[in-house]
């Protein structure tokens, strides 16, 4: 159990059937008045963020969310299939509860399982991902000095914003937390 008067960016919390991440937190001391704390917290299962006050005092228990190494097989229309590399136990998600995570990884590639009491809420992607650009505008020289981008196609069929002199057929390093270029590789 974890007091309010202990909460923490980043930690998660079993509250009202639920689980919330603490986003943030400010303890509150009014001049006239007990003291409470202000939190911001985040659903973790449908990403919600609710405003919630705390008396210091009172206690929730922690949600332990377990991290698993799974690899992405193969998608079939709205299924889409993973498999745990270590007992082979494949498993298969619609795409309402896959979202946009998949949109830069490619098949066979590994990405984390995120699950709370075995049920599986979220998939992070890999940091960092390279890809190959399939579709772009073709680049000119001398186009480096003004920082202006173009749009461009990569093999997972996602569309990222690249510098004018990156090519078709160059591979490139996204960021998948925001879909940014990060550097020709």
């Amino acid at each position: 159990m974890v007091s309010a008067g202990d909460f923490r960016n980043g930690l998660t919390l079993e509250i009202d059937n639920g689980v919330y991440q603490v986003i943030e937190f400010q303890h509150v001391k009014p001049g006239k008045g007990a003291a409470f704390v202000r939190t911001k917290l985040k659903n973790i299962k449908n990403g919600g963020v609710v405003e919630k006050t705390f008396r210091p005092t009172e206690k929730y228990p922690q949600a332990h969310i377990e991290r698993a190494d799974m690899q992405y097989l193969y998608s079939d229309t709205d299924l889409y299939y993973f498999m745990d590399v270590n007992t082979y136990d494949q498993i298969g998600m619609n795409a309402d509860q896959v979202g946009d995570a998949l949109k830069f990884v490619k098949e066979n590639e590994m990405v984390k399982m995120l699950s709370h009491n075995k049920e599986v809420f979220a998939i992070e992607p890999p940091l960092f991902v390279e890809l190959e650009i399939t579709e772009t505008e073709p680049g000119f020289k001398g186009d480096t000095a003004t920082g202006a981008s173009k749009p461009a196609v990569v093999e997972t069929g996602a569309t990222v914003y690249v510098p004018l002199f990156v090519e078709q057929g160059d591979k490139i390093q996204i960021d998948t937390r925001t879909g940014e270029y990060m550097k020709r590789v």
